[in-house]
């Protein structure tokens, strides 16, 4: 457990192994978090104004530690996951489609995501998140009792990243948001399948906020330029000298982990033609939206440097109007399942 130290009636600081927070009442059952401490660690946010009362604060803290920010802001901030599910999710399908059916977020974290989509979407959607961090489940149990959504959903522990748990049964919608990329590349080939066999036929897989692959920088894991074009030896010697997010003991198999490679669409696709797997790639063409580069722009807007995302989307658009590649960011698919493959 963290340690809890009162500093005054509406201050208390938090800390968990080498992280510190400091949380200040900021009243109308608001507090103020920021990160005063890491030890090092790298900190994607380190403050926020949050709805959640002291001791989820805390669970957050004793699982994300340096990322309890970012992780709470992921629940709570409507221009982060909300903004991508509103653009990633209904560009491609109306929300009404959801009423009375299942969704599997595999590798749900904790719990983020459906926490989010359980407001986005009717309220008769049950969901199932899979992961397989013990802690992640606990803490997404806990934000689900506290938001009182407890028989909308159901979180499941999964001993390795290839299987589910027995019984899960069939769904109507597969969410991998934030997955795919930390997935090893024999776990791929494997994951892919897998949840295919539980996706309905007609139904729809989502794969969202995978970095592609061949991006000039790859801004996921190191920061570092052209990283994405070097094999992988000389990437893991690279990283290890050039990167300030990674450790100096870091394996290639640890870098694979957190996402140093990303996906294509091709790759994608290519695994469940492998795996005979009758799949329909979508094309997003709801909300004004009229194709993947429109839709990572739309995704992206709200961000910084807007004149900048602009510019990048004429020269994605002007790429794939004369060569038909698909270059963004960002994959964000929807994948239809045909026939019973």
């Amino acid at each position: 457990m963290s340690d809890v130290r009162e500093r005054e009636s509406e201050t208390a600081v938090l800390t968990y192994k080498d992280v510190a927070v400091r949380v200040d009442e900021a009243g109308a059952g608001k507090r103020t978090i920021v990160v005063e401490r890491t030890g090092g660690t790298f900190v994607p946010a380190r403050s926020c104004v949050t709805s959640y009362p002291l001791h989820l604060i805390e669970r957050v803290l004793e699982a994300k530690g340096a990322y309890v920010v970012d992780e709470i802001m992921r629940d709570e901030a409507p221009l982060y996951v909300q903004n991508h599910f509103k653009w990633a999710i209904f560009s491609y399908v109306n929300g009404d489609s959801f009423a009375g059916r299942r969704l599997l977020d595999f590798g749900c974290g904790a719990g983020a995501s459906i926490m989010v989509l359980s407001r986005m979407l009717p309220g008769n959607t049950e969901f199932v998140g899979v992961e397989r961090v013990p802690g992640l489940i606990e803490l997404a149990r806990e934000r689900a009792r506290w938001y009182g959504i407890e028989n909308r959903t159901a979180f499941l522990f999964s001993p390795d990243p290839s299987t589910l748990p027995d019984g899960i049964g069939g769904f109507d919608f597969v969410l991998l948001s934030a997955v795919f990329e930390h997935l090893l590349p024999a776990e791929r080939h494997s994951v892919l399948p897998l949840l295919w066999r539980h996706l309905k036929p007609g139904c729809i897989l989502f794969l969202n906020q995978t970095p592609y692959r061949w991006l000039p920088v790859e801004r996921h894991t190191t920061g570092l330029p052209l990283l994405n074009y070097l094999p992988d030896a000389l990437a893991h010697w690279t990283a290890l000298r050039c990167s300030k997010r990674v450790r100096p003991d870091e394996k290639w198999s640890d870098l694979l982990r957190g996402g140093v490679r990303g996906s294509t669409t091709g790759e994608i696709l290519a695994i469940l033609k492998e795996n005979s797997c009758e799949a329909e790639l979508l094309e997003p063409s709801r909300q004004g939206v009229r194709d993947p580069v429109d839709l990572w722009f739309r995704l992206s807007s709200g961000t910084r440097n807007p004149g900048a995302k602009r510019a990048m989307s004429y020269a994605f658009r002007a790429l794939r109007t004369t060569t038909g590649l698909t270059m963004v960011p960002t994959l964000s698919l929807a994948i239809r399942k045909l026939g019973n493959g």
